[in-house]
């Protein structure tokens, strides 16, 4: 018997990984994935494209709803005809924008996810309820930042970090009643192999290297020794696969970081020699990078939300001991930044100009 799979956020950039993964597995699942009404068309398309690549027969059936709206907004025959099916539940669905106004973040990260909390705990036949955070739920904290707490900082950088955090609080509230496991990744890019369903993150470095590659040396963006913690979106899906499955990881949460993260600048460096073969040459402060960044122009112009900068100069440094410990016993492992940054930069060239992989950039 097929066991049932619920996961929001579809067709979102993880949402999409992962059920992609699922697909190329030996066992089968009956997956639900809700979507959005507007996303209809959409959600309906990529599954056509994942089910034509997918290697078993697992089904997926979409079904309409809205994680803002109480019971999800499913009608009361689809809650019923669900109830009993749903054996694991993966809530994905936020609003990842950086630049997010606090209404909309509150209304889809913490009141969303309030939704889905309460209606999870009606599910008799749970065994996991996997929830995925984000490891800058610390803010502006620094130093070591381990994954077994969740402290308020004494600021965050936008948003989007307060309510995640905002959400976590409440789904952390609910490990006493029913089996959670937290995944908080780092910042995600692209799989291992280059391919991305977005130009965002670690790839607004990108935009800005090639916008400015035909005006000559292109400088570092700050003196910060800050670390740059970026992961591919395959390593995440596997790692959450596998430990969302460990009778042990029931309770816990886990960071899905790069252990061996590199400094920002040297990222920058490094993406600067495989992007346009030349190196920084000098240093442009990150308070007057900063400033040109707040004209909407100058933002549209290079491709990059202003708040991604804040990441060069985050201190905070993620302890995944926990992490490493419960994946001991797969092969699962975060690849080198540097292994993954050829396929990378060759995706994008090939890409860049299909506006489709590109967020707005408001």
């Amino acid at each position: 018997m097929k066991e049932g799979y619920f996961i929001t956020g579809f067709p979102g950039f993880i949402s999409e990984q992962l059920i992609k993964f699922w697909l190329s597995e030996s066992s089968e699942k009956k997956i639900y994935v809700l979507v959005l009404p507007a996303m209809m068309k959409k959600a309906n398309e990529t599954i056509e494209k994942l089910m034509r690549e997918g290697m078993n027969t697992s089904t997926i059936h979409v079904i309409e709803g809205d994680i803002t709206k109480k019971d999800l907004g499913l009608p009361l025959p689809t809650k019923e005809h669900l109830q009993n099916k749903i054996h694991y539940v993966w809530h994905l669905a936020a609003v990842y924008d950086l630049a997010v106004e606090k209404s909309l973040a509150y209304k889809v990260n913490v009141t969303g996810t309030y939704h889905v909390n309460e209606w999870v705990k009606g599910l008799p036949n749970l065994k996991r309820y996997v929830y995925f955070s984000t490891a800058y739920v610390a803010g502006r904290r620094e130093g070591a930042i381990r994954a077994d707490e969740l402290i308020r900082p004494y600021q965050f950088r936008n948003y989007y970090e307060e309510t995640k955090y905002e959400a976590e609080v409440l789904v952390q509230k609910c490990k006493k009643e029913i089996p959670i496991t937290i995944f908080r990744p780092s910042i995600v890019k692209g799989d291992k192999k280059g391919a991305t369903t977005k130009f965002d993150g670690p790839y607004y470095l990108m935009n800005i290297m090639d916008r400015l590659r035909k005006y000559g040396s292109i400088p570092y963006i700050g003196k910060s020794s800050a670390e740059l913690n970026v992961v591919p979106v395959d390593y995440v899906i596997a790692a959450a696969d596998w430990l969302s499955r460990l009778d042990n990881s029931a309770g816990k949460t886990y960071h899905l970081t790069d252990p061996q993260a590199y400094p920002a600048r040297e990222i920058f460096r490094f993406m600067m020699m495989a992007q346009i073969g030349k190196k920084p040459t000098y240093t442009v402060p990150y308070s007057l990078v900063n400033k040109l960044l707040r004209v909407p122009y100058i933002r549209k112009y290079l491709g990059v939300e202003r708040q991604a900068l804040d990441y060069f100069q985050y201190m905070g440094r993620f302890v995944q001991d926990e992490t490493e410990k419960d994946l001991a016993g797969s092969t699962i492992s975060c690849p080198d930044y540097l292994d993954t940054l050829g396929a990378m930069v060759t995706y994008y060239e090939q890409h860049k100009n299909n506006k489709n992989l590109h967020p707005p950039v408001n």
